[in-house]
């Protein structure tokens, strides 16, 4: 019986050296069929193949193998100027890459193709490794602002990385892509020039996603410092910055910002309503208790629930100080 297969499977392999396209895409079609690991060594040599149809086959089909051993030739294959095989050797690599292979990662960075060098920052965040920022860095000053973004995306990714000055800069990219990238990234470092930086940000980016992006990362920073640009996004023309800027003031409530807290109960959309009543029930000032017993007809049932849990943490929290 291993004969027949060993004679069906050299009579495919032989076919997938055929000078006509179609033999070929027949044999790797078939090669597929049989899922014989014998297989691997002509459909890597098929990555390489004349006819991108071809080529694009064969990667679906080494995919389909998941054989580590295949990934160099992959890597090749992210260099293609077929966005389709591209897109497949990418999805495929993110399957098959692990810690294991970094080195092999980071070498293929250097080549100059922006296409290969994409996919790479991309499949590094999976890997989620320190030891790519100096391989990572570089992109950060690249022409391309589908490179600087992609790099700046990635350093997110980076285990224990908490300081980087490169990233800062980039702050003020040119490109908003880069900016809503940098914003979200610099909630995950802690150089001292990042609570400024995304404060200016929030209060006089021009591009909206920024602001709400910067937002974000103050929530997880819950810096008080950051308060003063808070109290004015919470006011800002978009309804997302409002959100998020809410949700900065749930972590670092502030008694001065309650007549602000209070006017977003009324805000017109449902998302801001509610998060304005979360900020109140952790501010615990009993001063808005009749504006949250209010909340309690809002249309939206979200506010509802979460006005009255805000009215039940304030009712506890003066029992509780009365009780002491």
């Amino acid at each position: 019986m291993s004969v027949e297969i060993d004679a069906e499977l050299n009579q495919w392999l032989d076919m997938l050296r055929s000078p006509e396209v179609s033999d070929r895409l027949v044999a790797i079609k078939m090669l597929q069929h049989l899922g014989d690991e014998a297989a691997l060594d002509g459909l890597i040599a098929a990555l390489k193949d004349d006819d991108l149809g071809v080529q694009k086959l064969a990667v679906t089909t080494v995919w389909e193998f998941a054989n580590p051993k295949a990934i160099p030739a992959l890597l090749g294959c992210l260099a293609s100027p077929d966005a389709g095989i591209r897109e497949e050797a990418h999805s495929a690599l993110g399957e098959l890459v692990s810690q294991d292979h970094l080195l092999l990662l980071l070498d293929a960075l250097h080549q100059d193709d922006v296409n290969l060098q994409l996919n790479l920052l991309i499949l590094l965040r999976k890997i989620h490794d320190a030891q790519a920022l100096p391989s990572v860095l570089p992109f950060f000053e690249s022409e391309n602002p589908l490179l600087r973004e992609a790099a700046i995306t990635t350093l997110r990714y980076l285990n224990q990385v908490e300081r980087c000055q490169p990233a800062l800069t980039l702050m003020v990219d040119p490109d908003d892509r880069v900016r809503r990238e940098a914003a979200l990234t610099l909630g995950h470092l802690a150089d001292a020039e990042v609570i400024p930086l995304l404060m200016q940000a929030l209060t006089t980016d021009t591009d909206w996603q920024v602001r709400r992006n910067a937002a974000k990362s103050l929530a997880l920073h819950a810096d008080p410092v950051a308060l003063p640009a808070v109290g004015k996004a919470v006011k800002d023309d978009h309804w997302q910055v409002r959100k998020f800027a809410l949700q900065v003031l749930q972590k670092t409530p502030d008694a001065q910002l309650l007549p602000d807290l209070v006017r977003s109960l009324a805000d017109e959309y449902s998302d801001v309503r509610r998060d304005a009543a979360i900020a109140l029930g952790n501010l615990g000032n009993p001063a808005a208790i009749n504006d949250l017993q209010q909340a309690l007809d809002d249309p939206d049932r979200d506010v509802c629930i979460y006005a009255e849990r805000a009215i039940q943490k304030i009712q506890k929290s003066l029992s509780e100080a009365s009780n002491a």
